[in-house]
């Protein structure tokens, strides 16, 4: 089989600017036809967090290379700080809220190549 195109350059990707930071997919089925997982970078801003949601198709982890964040799990939180990381199983319900004066920096990685995100934000406390 014959790739194309299988390297994501330093300032490719698909962008997606959030209200609480920003996704910046490097790796997917989408950009990379055919790739079997999706790796990307997360920014959470100071004291932001994304929504509560899941993933029914893929598990997910994340890892913290700047700043410290609390994960919500399921029903447990876990602190993060650099070098930290956390395996995300499908369908858990799960989100980050970035701790301290600076942006929580991490990467993430799915096991599909194409990864649904559910939101259950209308469901969330805190």
């Amino acid at each position: 089989m014959t790739v194309t195109n299988p390297v994501s350059k330093r300032l490719e990707g698909e962008i997606m600017p959030t209200s609480w930071g920003e996704l910046n997919w490097k790796i997917s089925d989408e950009a990379v036809p055919g790739a079997e997982m999706t790796f990307g970078t997360c920014r959470i801003n100071p004291g932001e967090r994304n929504g509560l949601h899941s993933h029914p198709d893929c598990e997910e982890i994340l890892y913290v290379v700047s700043g410290a964040c609390e994960h919500k799990l399921g029903d447990a939180l876990h602190q993060l700080g650099p070098g930290d990381a956390i395996r995300i199983p499908r369908n858990v319900r799960h989100w980050a809220r970035s701790l301290g004066p600076e942006p929580l920096f991490a990467l993430i990685v799915f096991s599909s190549g194409k990864r649904t995100a559910v939101s259950h934000e209308d469901e969330a406390v805190g």
